[in-house]
């Protein structure tokens, strides 16, 4: 089951160009994050790894400077924050 992910992914990748691509709120995009996490883990966390950005790599999302530390944070639709390694480049510039 691991390798029909992978498959679907290599598909989407090859006849989807990157410029026409929805552009991810995450530095990693998200097919390439399940891509990888489906390799080294398999079918079970590539699923899980999919629905986690599924959910998340949308809108109503916020980025915010954290007061206590004066970090970047964004904070997911699911009420999970990440810090600004995480965050794609152009969202924070």
């Amino acid at each position: 089951m691991k390798y029909l992910i992978l498959f679907f992914i290599r598909i989407y990748w090859k006849s989807i160009p990157a410029s026409n691509r929805k552009k991810c709120i995450f530095k990693k995009s998200c097919s390439n994050y399940v891509f990888e996490v489906t390799q080294k883990e398999g079918f079970m966390e590539g699923l899980k790894a999919f629905l986690f950005r599924y959910k998340n790599c949308r809108g109503n999302f916020s980025i915010f400077q954290n007061p206590m530390d004066n970090k970047i944070q964004m904070i997911l639709p699911s009420q999970i924050i990440i810090d600004r390694e995480e965050i794609a480049d152009r969202l924070i510039q």
